[in-house]
């Protein structure tokens, strides 16, 4: 993997507890296949993931990781993954390293990508 990761979001994920690191660091990596261009950083005490806008985030627990989308409500979201019920954000909930659909989770990473270049462009 060619990307960039931040330090600090490195350092987040070691202070995790271990079950729920497992899943932080599997998440990442999906989103990094998706692209390594992504701009990864801690906002609002998160990791979040922009390009060409915010994309999508971790927000860590005790016990499982809510995979963010920041425009989750936007997106057409196939396979009925996302919760919440916001005018914006989305989530999926992810409590065990079955949870993770790999090819799911890139098309709506992919997605939220198009959507905020859709966006850009007016």
């Amino acid at each position: 993997m060619n990307a960039q990761l931040n330090p600090a979001v490195d350092q987040y994920i070691e202070e995790l507890p271990e079950h729920v690191q497992k899943m932080a660091v599997e998440l990442r990596q999906l989103i990094f296949e998706v692209s390594e261009q992504m701009k990864e950083e801690i906002k609002w005490g998160k990791p979040s993931y922009s390009w060409d806008g915010l994309v999508c985030y971790l927000q860590t627990a005790k016990s499982h990781i809510n995979f963010g989308f920041y425009q989750g409500a936007q997106l057409d979201d196939r396979d009925g993954l996302l919760e919440g019920d916001g005018t914006k954000m989305r989530h999926i909930r992810v409590r065990k390293m079955d949870d993770i659909q790999p090819q799911a989770f890139k098309n709506l990473i992919w997605e939220a990508i198009e959507y905020n270049k859709k966006r850009q462009k007016g």
